[in-house]
Order: C-alpha cells, then structure tokens, then sequence
C-alpha cells in the first residue's frame, strides 16, 4: 500500500458530501418541500454513517497505537473530529428547518404545529385520531432504578417521560413510549380552516395526548423529549457456516437490532438531570452524544405531504422515449441489429422490465441468468423472472444476501423465488456480488445466441426514477461471451481470468485500471495527447490514488466527476495539479460510473458497477464493461462534457473542503440534469 501520499481522511470526506445534501436543502431556488426532502437525506445519510463507519472507528479504537500503525491514523482523533463536524452540521440543520423552512411553509399558509398551538376544535380533533389509532399502540414502560434499564431498539424513537409531584421532590417517576411511526403515519393533516393548512406530527399528538397515557398516576408536571440511538450494524457473521448461510444471517440481522450504541441523539430542551439519567442508562462516551432537536428520524420526512400547490415540489419530467427502440415490436429482433443505450432516470426503466417480459414467454428462450443487489419492494423484475420460470425456463438468479440493510428483503425474495423454481445462488460467502448484469440465452437457427443487459446501478425500478444510470443492451459477443464464462464461474462459486472486453473484480480490476492509467503516462511521455475522464460515487483506494498522482505528474490531464467520498486531495504541487474534481449534487442522485481514456486519440470509454473503493476491486464481484457502439459513446461522452460544465449545482473538491460552488458571474447558466434531459429531449 502507498505511503505518505495526500489523502483526505475517508470519513471526514464522507461528512463533507453529506454537508453537500445540506447545502440543497438550504438553496432557496430549490422547491421547498424538495428541501424538506434533502433534510430528510441528509438524516438518514448520516444514521447509516454511525451505524456503519462510526462502528467501524470505535472497534478500531480499542486498537490504540496499533490503529494508527495499520491504517495510518488516529481513530479516537477521527471520532472526536467526526463529533465536532456532526455538531456544526446539527445545529446548521436545525436552524434550516426551525428558522427558515417553517417560516416560508408559514408563507405558503402551511403550518406545522405542536402540542401547544392546538385551540379547542383541533385539540379534540387530534384526541378522537388518538383514541381512535394510536392509543392501543402504545406500551409505556415504567423505568425503575432498581431493575435492568429496557434494551432500546435501533434507529426507533423514544419518548424519555418524566412525571414529577411537586409536594414530594422525590417522587419522580420516569418512563420510555416508543413512537410506532414507519413514515407513512408521522404526520397528520389537520381540517383546513379559512385556506390554512395545519400539520401535526405524531410525536406531537402524544405529547398532547399523555395525560391519556398516564392517568392512574399522581402527578403534577409531565414532560417528554425525543431520543435516538444508534446501534453497530455491523454483521456478525460465522465464516463457518456456509451451508446454512441464511440462518446464520438470519440471526445476524437480530442480533443487529441489538448491536452496540454509537451515537444518542437527543432533544437539546431536555433537562440536564433527564439527561444525566438517561446517560447513566446506556453504554456510551462522549462522542456519542450528539444534541438534536424535538424531532428524530428525520428521514420520514421524505413522506412530507405536499398540502400547497405544484409549484412546491420539482415539476414532473415524463421518462423519454429511446430513439428507435420500440416496446411494441421484439426487443431481441432490435438488439440482434444494434445496441441501445437507456439513460435513467431520464428515461424509463420500462424498458428493461419489457426485455425481462418478452424472455419469460419467449419461446426461444432457454435461459436467464441475472445478478441481483438491491430491489423495489413490489418488484416487477421479480415477478418477470418468476413467470419466466412458470413458462419452463431455466432461470439462475445470483441474490446478494449482504447487501447492506436490505438482507431481510433479500431472504424474502429468495424464499419466494426458490418456491417457483428459480435457481437462487446465495453469492459467494466472502465476497459481494455486486455487478448489475443479465444475460438471455436465445435459441435461433439451432445456435444459441445471448442477449444482455448491463448497467451502473441495480434492477430497480424504483430507484431507477430517482438515480442516474447507464444501462446497455447489447448482443455483441465480444461481451455477451464472456458473461456467460462469468455466470459459469459464479454458479461454480469460483473467478475467471483472462477477460478481454469486460473488467471484473475481484481479481482484475485493479490490475486493468493501473494498466490504462500507465498507457495514458505512456502517451503523454512520448509527446502525445493524454487524458483521464472519471464519474463514480466515491474514490478512496490509497493504490488507484497513487497512481492518479503518478499520471498527474507525468502531465496528464484529469477530471473527475465524485458525487460522495473522495479521499485524493486536487490541486496539491508534486502530486495533483493537472486534477480537478467536481461533485454534483441536485434532484437526481448520481450514481454512474464512467471510465474515459484518452488514448492517442482513440478514446476507450468503459462503464462499471465499480466504485475505485478497495472493496470494489478486491473484494466484490463487479463488472466493467466497453463502449463499443460509436453513437452511445458520443452519447456519453456528450452526457459527461455537459456534467463537466455545469455551474449550479456542481462544487469543487479542494484541499479546503468547503464545498465551494463552481459558479462564475457572466458566464452561461448550465445546470446539468435540466440540461440532459433537454439533450435527450433534442435527440429523439
């Protein structure tokens, strides 16, 4: 591994592209309940951040010096930074929605109301809705000195109630109500009075409500504050037992729910003896308290209901069609003449649910073999590949059990194909399969002929209308037979070498882009043109950014495109002054990943379900896969030099790490999403 390079420490860059999500939801020219919605991101972003990296850093802390030896830092320094940033970054949060979004939805006669601002008619109002749907949910537990304190669960929110007497300042009683909220019924709209339109959440109406609650006890002043805690999510997993692998995860997930606290986030109103008692509860340091507002979870407020007009949210892109490529005629006829290009969301993941169709009752085809990482909750690719297998297909279907907060899903979906007689292979204990790959083995004229589809982000059509991607048809055999040699080494459980089109990890990744890196430090020593376009979501391999600095130094011209986590550090003399990295952050998120090389003039163009993350290239199973057809390159390319203009909603990665945005004065306005989809428009 490559030393004393410049880096930017990985989680500090982390909590930098989640300021970026904050900077969104400060944006004024940004609809307003879209920046509800970049509130809503941010807070889950950074719950997945303490459940994960947090983890991560304290297991390694318990290292101490040996830490710093192995990873080259500090872990204690980075938690005590990461608490420092996440603070700054709270309470900028809290003034955004307290002090600002309330205040404009007040503007557009939308208020947001608490316990206290109900008059009589809504107060009961929220009684009846209480009585009537909440009521019965709720188990209050009454928190004794004496006993063991009640295990709280992951991510759920807490009341913390404390009932107080005043005669007798002794007698103070305290209890835990968890919030039974999955985001669909956090918020309750109120009758609308002379064109005002009232919201309450529900953790608001319970506050209102508690004397219903509690009313067998005698008190005098009852309060309740929100708390959260965060838990290690990290799995556990026994490497020993692969033949029961999902039995084992199974258990894993519940011993989740019960991993160690990370983080406690709590009410900053909550008096200091509640809190004093509440931290004497729990297991956690220092770091581990971070003061929020009366409002967790804040992540259910992607649910926000929109009670004004239109002109709130982000107006509505219909999905454009593809140029030539047509649901009403055979998608395989069309494919065997050309390959086609879909450019999500921009245009319709339909596309590829009409390719999964048309095999399931296709009578030439034999086969489909498919990898899976992440799926819609009602998902149509599912119910494809099930009616495939109900036609007589043989239908293998690689279902990544690890992927990340969606293994309970997973194990759904893999019992529910297993039962309709889909082949399900569980992945590889060791590694991710994380490639986004299908492959349709059609019989015509006696010979089988393989029809694929390969792309930068999942089968999914859900998130195929919020995340940008790039998803190819093709029948080239130049790629279409080399994945079928890789679906026979993953039904074998076992990796190939020796591809000449496609880039697969784990065992050639890294190798290929150290190779094409070294040709473009060729070229540019040999007195010719050299250059490296990269688009991905995060950079943070220590031996890819070496060699980037290498090829920096040798003159070669560098621009990349990093929507998350970027560890190389631009801009720094002896090391990166011919780089420049942008990040985008805007309604879509971005999620392709591009490899350009220049090439002499011959410019090889690679996309890839890779991030240049050392997971990615030594410990998952992912796909790079060439460009071949001449006018989806140009596409491409077009797409990237349009990303690369953009002066709106793109920043600058620097060594300051401020999120500066590339806006110039006088210039032309060049938004790139609103422009792309304008190109794609044009195009067809």
């Amino acid at each position: 591994m490559p030393k004393n390079i410049p880096l930017i420490n990985r989680e500090i860059s982390w909590l930098s592209f989640n300021d970026r999500v904050l900077q969104e939801a400060a944006d004024k020219t940004v609809p307003l309940v879209e920046r509800i919605h970049f509130l809503a991101i941010f807070s889950s972003n950074l719950d997945e951040f303490y459940r994960v990296r947090v983890a991560t850093l304290n297991r390694l802390s318990n290292l101490n010096t040996k830490a710093k030896e192995i990873f080259g830092y500090n872990p204690k320094k980075t938690l005590n930074q990461i608490r420092n940033i996440v603070v700054r970054q709270e309470r900028k949060f809290n003034h955004l929605y307290e002090d600002e979004i309330i205040k404009e939805l007040a503007q557009e006669k939308i208020f947001i109301i608490n316990e206290q601002q109900l008059n009589v008619s809504r107060g009961q109002f929220v009684k009846d809705h209480f009585r009537d749907k909440i009521l019965s949910t709720l188990v209050p537990v009454m928190l004794n000195r004496d006993e063991v304190f009640p295990e709280l669960k992951d991510r759920s929110i807490y009341f913390l109630v404390k009932l107080t007497k005043y005669k007798n300042k002794e007698k103070v009683r305290y209890a835990l109500i968890e919030i039974p909220t999955d985001g669909r019924n956090r918020f309750l709209v109120l009758p609308e009075t002379n064109n005002l339109k009232y919201i309450i959440l529900l953790d608001d109406i319970i506050r209102y409500c508690l004397d219903d609650i509690f009313f067998i006890f005698d008190y005098d002043k009852i309060e309740a504050y929100s708390i959260q805690l965060t838990r290690d999510a990290e799995l556990d997993l026994d490497r020993n037992v692969s033949e029961k692998f999902i039995d084992a995860l199974t258990k894993s997930l519940q011993k989740r729910r019960k991993g160690k606290p990370m983080r406690l986030l709590y009410d900053s109103n909550m008096p200091l003896d509640m809190l004093t008692y509440l931290v004497a509860q729990l297991d956690l340091t220092a770091d581990g308290l971070i003061p929020g507002n009366r409002y967790h979870n804040f992540k259910d407020f992607i649910k926000f209901p929109n009670v004004g007009g239109q002109h709130l949210e982000y107006p509505k892109n219909p999905p454009l069609p593809i140029r030539d490529l047509s649901t009403g005629t055979s998608i395989f006829v069309q494919i065997a003449k050309k390959d086609y290009l879909i450019n999500l969301p921009y245009q319709s993941f339909d596309y590829i649910i009409h390719f999964l169709r048309e095999a399931a009752i296709d009578p030439k085809v034999k086969e489909i073999s498919i990898t899976l990482y992440r799926l819609a909750e009602n998902s149509s690719v599912i119910n494809a590949l099930i009616n495939a297998a109900k036609n007589g297909k043989k239908v293998n279907c690689l279902l990544e059990l690890k992927a990340r907060f969606d293994e309970q899903a997973n194990i759904y979906w893999t019992n529910r194909l297993e039962e309709e007689g889909v082949l399900v292979n569980y992945g590889i204990l060791d590694y991710k399969v994380h490639s986004k790959i299908c492959l349709v083995t059609r019989t015509e004229k006696g010979k089988n002929i393989y029809y694929a589809n390969l792309a930068t982000g999942n089968f999914n059509e859900k998130t195929a209308k919020l995340y940008c991607d790039h998803s190819l048809f093709t029948a080239n055999p130049v790629i279409t037979h080399e994945l079928v040699k890789l679906f026979e080494g993953l039904q074998k459980k076992i990796f190939y070498r020796g591809y000449k089109n496609i880039i697969a990890s784990p065992l050639e990744s890294r190798q290929k882009i150290y190779d094409l890196i070294d040709q473009e430090i060729k070229n540019i020593k040999s007195g010719k043109d050299a250059y490296i376009i990269l688009k991905m979501n995060s950079l943070s391999d220590e031996g890819v950014i070496s060699k980037l600095y290498e090829a920096s130094n040798a003159g070669v011209l560098i621009r990349m495109i990093i929507r998350g986590m970027c560890c190389l550090v631009p801009g720094i003399p002896g090391y990166s002054e011919n780089i420049e990295v942008i990040s985008i952050i805007d309604r879509y998120l971005e999620h392709a990943r591009v490899w350009i090389f220049g090439n002499n003039e011959n410019e090889l163009m690679y996309l890839t379900s890779a991030d240049l993350m050392t997971r990615n290239l030594d410990h998952r199973v992912e796909v790079g896969f060439p460009i071949l057809d001449m006018q989806i390159k140009r596409e491409i390319r077009d797409i990237i030099d349009i990303q690369l203009k953009d002066n709106t909603k793109a920043r600058e990665i620097n060594q300051l790490n401020n999120n500066r945005y590339l806006k110039s004065r006088g210039k032309a306005h060049y938004r790139s999403q609103e422009d792309i989809y304008k190109y794609l428009k044009y195009k067809t």
